[in-house]
Order: C-alpha cells, then structure tokens, then sequence
C-alpha cells in the first residue's frame, strides 16, 4: 500500500493538468470565424455543371446518332396506266435525286400478257423519303416495304481493322528499306504482301458497306390492272365464286392439256399398231416354215406303205 501512494498522487496531478488544458481551449472557442468569400463557388476538381453535363450528353448522342451506319432497302409496287412510259420516268426520277438505276427490265403487252416493268435503284439515302412520295404520284401504290439494317458496329470494326493493318504495312514498309541480308527481305516481302493483300481485302469490304449506307436499294415493280392480284375471298359468297372461277381455270388448263398430249396419244396408237401386226405376221411364218417339214416327212412313208409286196 505504501508503494501504490506516490503513483497514485501522480496520477492525479496529470489528471488536474489536462483539465486546465481543456478548460483553456474550451476559452478560445469564441474567437470569431473567418468569413467566407462572396460570390460563386468554383466546382470541385473532378466534378461538373449540370448544365454543362446536360449539353456534353447531349453532343455525345447527337453524334452517336450522325455516327449510325444504316442500310436501308425498300420495295413499292404501282399499279400504272402504261409501264413502259412509267420506266422511264422512274428512271428520270431517280436521276434528279441523285441516284442511278442498277438493273432495268421492261415486259411490253401482248395478247396473252400485259405490259410491265421492273427497276432497281440506287438512291441517296437522305433523298430516300422524297422519291418514295414523288413515286406514289405516277399511279395507285399497291404496296411498299422497308427495311433498315444497323451495320455501324461492323463498320467501326472494319475501320480499326484497316488501321491496324495499315501501321503494320507502314512498319514493314520501314523494315523493308532498312534490311541488310536476303534472309531479311525475303521473310519481309511475304508478310509484306500477306498483310497488304487483307488490307486490300478489308477496304473492299468497307467501300461496299459505305456505298451500301449512302445510297439506299429501292426496287421499283410497275403493273397494270391485269396483273394486280385478286382480293382474298372474305364470305361464302365471295368464297364460292373463287372456287368455281378456280375450277373453270382448272377445266381449262385440263383442255389444253388434253389437246397437248392428244396428237401423241394418236402417235403412240400407231406405233403400237406397227408393232402388234408385225408381231402377229411374224408368228404366223414361223407356224408355216414348223407344219412345212412336218408334211413332207409323212408323205415318203405313206407311199412305201401303200407298195405291194412280191
């Protein structure tokens, strides 16, 4: 116990000198704080406006949609009052809005098939909408169809992979020029050429995708009101009448195939005439030439036997 009493007494001496420690600082608490400056705060380091945000977004979709590499082809169908002259202007028509015509095939009328026309166009695909608008006034629209196809990844693949290549060429083409044994340049010159034959490859692929992008492939189809199909038959009554005018085709298309095979049925008679008679002539000579030697083996016998004997 006598031990333990200096250590506690010093305890307690350093307890009473924090307590005047904390009492002096508590004391200094009401010094007035120093203001802050007027005016705007600057952001933070790191962070930005909200307006700012919004318009960097909004730039940001702006261009992923200008970015967006879309193959669009299209088909419409025109009921017109003459193909032939509604070709050619299709064809003018495509022409002022920039494009061409790929293929172009024209079915003039006949007694048995009536006039018509088929056109393929390349059109910008800006004009797209306006030549589709000014191609159903040239006659009655029987039908339109689209269809968009999204090709901008395998567009940026594309082009990264025509970079790439197009360093590795450039590199090569250094390694080349610097070599000193054939070794060298023989081993150079074939990767040379492997990899500037894929790179020729690849921008083939490439230029036909972008043309596939800026000009749209509408195919045009012009007909006449002979050719317009039919409606779908929606009663009994309608139904009835398609049936029976069905059955009458069928009557005759069934004529004329009758007539068809009738001239060969007729032919074929014949032959099979031919052939019975020269079978049946053929079996009654060999009948003959078999009872021929037959008679005359007979004949000596009889005349012995009717000799008297001496």
């Amino acid at each position: 116990m006598r031990r333990l009493a200096p250590a506690a007494a010093a305890a307690a001496f350093i307890a009473l000198l924090l307590a005047g420690c904390s009492a002096g600082d508590s004391s200094d608490s009401g010094v007035p704080g120093v203001e802050a400056p007027s005016g705007e705060v600057a952001p933070e380091p790191g962070r930005v406006d909200g307006g700012a945000a919004e318009d960097a977004v909004g730039e940001s979709t702006d261009s992923l949609a200008t970015d967006r590499s879309v193959i669009t082809t299209g088909w419409v169908s025109i009921t017109v009052d003459d193909p032939i002259a509604g070709a050619e202007d299709v064809a003018e028509l495509a022409e002022r809005a920039g494009g061409r015509v790929d293929n172009r095939s024209e079915t003039p009328g006949t007694d048995t098939q009536p006039a018509s026309a088929s056109l393929t166009l390349r059109i910008p695909s800006d004009e797209l909408d306006g030549v589709v608008d000014e191609l159903r006034e040239l006659g009655t629209v029987n039908s339109v169809s689209m269809n968009a196809s999204d090709v901008t990844q395998q567009r940026q693949d594309l082009d990264a992979r025509i970079d790439a290549l197009s360093a590795s060429v450039d590199r090569l083409r250094e390694l080349l020029a610097t070599a000193t044994s054939i070794t060298d340049l023989i081993a150079i010159e074939s990767e040379l050429t492997t990899r500037q034959a894929e790179l020729d490859s690849l921008t083939q692929q490439r230029d036909w995708l972008v043309d596939q992008v800026d000009y749209s492939t509408l195919t045009v189809d012009l007909v006449t009101e002979e050719v317009v199909p039919d409606p779908v038959p929606d009663d009994f009554w309608s139904g009835l009448v398609a049936g029976w005018n069905a059955l009458v085709d069928f009557a005759k298309w069934l004529g004329v195939a009758v007539g068809v095979l009738l001239p060969w049925v007729g032919v074929l008679l014949v032959a099979a005439a031919i052939i019975v008679a020269v079978a049946v002539v053929g079996t009654r000579g060999r009948r003959h030439r078999t009872e021929a030697p037959t008679a005359a083996t007979t004949t000596p016998e009889a005349s012995r036997s009717d000799v008297p004997r001496a």
